[in-house]
């Protein structure tokens, strides 16, 4: 049975990847990941329908080819976001199935489902994948599981990490924590023990995102100095410029057009997914997909050089994140101590090479599997005041946008800046609002570096007891918080108010 020692219970920690997502138990002193039937230490982020059942992970990723339209990965790529997003539109071009705008312009997958169409929000289909490792979780430990604590991409605002703990909670998971996934992965690596004060550079490089942290290690404490992302550079992006290459040397070889065949498609990105992760320890790979599209066979192969050159901007633009995290600090290169490598695409040659340029040469610390550090981490987390060996590791986070309220003309006020440690106490802005007598007031609190807080995401802060009959505009002085807690939250309080005529 799975340690707890507290009133929660056993608790897991999950990663939720956009390609495939891994799940921890804290047993027997060390996190341990949990396998799933098919005996794998990862599960790929896959959901099918069929007429006749629904199917998650490897099953519906092995049955991709037969039934595109109907099979669903990639969906964290719509969690959060608006369909009208830059990067929705950008990823219809590239998914067989279709996402269609819902209320609010919320993306909704289309898929047909026991005869019947059906429109699903992303988290649905996560909530699918996260039922699933909760049943094996259980499986694995003998008991129930009500809790977890899951990784995010540091990159994630309040509305992508808002959506990820609804998944959960549809599966049946109650969030005790987020955490970002390089911070999860650092203790994961035990940075927690190194004697003596460290600075430790993390580089996440997943299926959809890019995500950095940079952590200040003293005494089994960790304070995140800054965070850096892209949520738009990950392995899908490299695999897609290979199927592009293909798509265009189909085109050449054959006067076909391979790409408006979906069941086509799908094979030629699961042949590139393979020759991708060949090339990691190989110097060419083969495609061969007999009768892809139209009766022609298609038989090519791919070298690392030629790889490398399709992905090279998208390579060097990883490197980003890591300037902007060092920037963020107030850090110079010289002092950061440990680079750890995070993610399964770190296994690409040039891009360590690339990392390990940026740093002089320092020797990279890859000595935990990439694909499963971020889930160990966030099982150690969830461990905490159940294991005695725990008890001196400390955990300092810091925001990864800068929130604030909207001033005069739409603009963003800006209250807390990126990167400030947590718990902080904001300092204090005038603004003015207009009460409701039945509400109160609600006070909006953005988040974003954009100079329109129109433009940002935003969550709501209600005051009870802040009521008014006048129609007039007041001002209230508002004081933003934001403090570590089991469940994090922020809280936006008011203190004094006024009325204008």
């Amino acid at each position: 049975m799975a340690e707890t020692g507290d009133q929660h219970g056993p608790v897991i920690g999950i990663d939720l990847g956009t390609a495939c997502s891994c799940v921890a138990v804290w047993q027997n002193g060390r996190a341990e990941i949990v396998t799933n039937e098919h005996g794998g230490r990862a599960t790929p982020s896959y959901a099918a329908f069929t007429d006749t059942e629904r199917l998650v992970g490897d099953a519906a990723k092995s049955q991709a080819s037969r039934n595109p339209t109907n099979t669903v990965f990639a969906t964290k790529r719509l969690m959060g976001r608006r369909f009208s997003d830059a990067s929705v539109q950008d990823g219809l071009k590239l998914w067989p199935f279709k996402v269609v705008p819902g209320r609010g312009d919320k993306p909704m997958v289309a898929a047909s489902y026991k005869g019947k169409q059906k429109l699903l929000a992303a988290e649905e289909v996560a909530s699918m994948l996260l039922s699933k490792m909760k049943a094996e979780a259980e499986a694995y430990i003998g008991g129930p599981i009500k809790n977890a604590v899951v990784t995010v991409p540091a990159s994630f605002d309040v509305l992508q990490r808002r959506a990820t703990k609804h998944a959960c909670a549809v599966a049946g998971l109650d969030v005790l924590g987020v955490i970002h996934g390089p911070t999860a992965a650092a203790v994961a690596f035990g940075i927690h023990e190194i004697a003596g004060d460290k600075n430790v550079l993390v580089f996440d490089l997943g299926g959809g995102h890019t995500s950095v942290s940079l952590l200040a290690v003293a005494s089994g404490k960790i304070a995140v100095r800054a965070t850096a992302g892209d949520p738009h550079l990950g392995r899908e992006d490299f695999n897609g410029r290979m199927v592009e290459h293909f798509v265009a040397q189909f085109k050449a070889e054959h006067k076909k057009d391979v790409g408006r065949n979906a069941r086509a498609m799908v094979r030629l990105r699961a042949a590139c997914e393979q020759a991708k992760r060949t090339l990691s320890s190989a110097s060419w790979a083969a495609i061969e997909l007999e009768r892809l599209h139209d009766g022609a066979d298609f038989y090519s192969t791919i070298t690392r050089d030629q790889f490398d050159e399709l992905n090279l901007d998208l390579f060097c633009k990883c490197l980003d994140p890591i300037k902007k995290c060092l920037t963020g600090a107030k850090m110079d290169r010289s002092s950061v101590d440990d680079v750890v490598l995070v993610g399964g695409s770190t296994r690409i040659p040039r891009v360590r090479r690339l990392i390990q340029d940026l740093f002089d040469g320092k020797e990279l610390r890859k000595d935990i599997s990439p694909d499963e550090a971020a889930a160990c981490g966030a099982a150690t987390m969830a461990s905490l005041g159940s294991d005695d060996s725990l008890v001196d590791l400390f955990l300092f986070d810091a925001t990864p946008h800068s929130l604030g309220v909207a001033a005069a003309g739409g603009a963003m006020a800006v209250m807390i800046p990126k990167n400030t440690p947590i718990p902080v106490m904001a300092r204090e802005n005038t603004i003015s609002i207009q009460p409701n007598h039945k509400k109160g007031i609600v006070i909006s609190i953005f988040e974003g570096e954009r100079p329109q807080a129109r433009t940002l995401s935003s969550a709501r802060s209600k005051l009870p007891g802040a009521h008014s009959k006048s129609k007039a505009r007041s001002e209230a002085l508002c004081v933003c918080v934001l403090q570590h807690r089991c469940r994090r939250r922020l809280d936006g309080l008011c203190e004094g108010q006024g009325e204008r005529a």
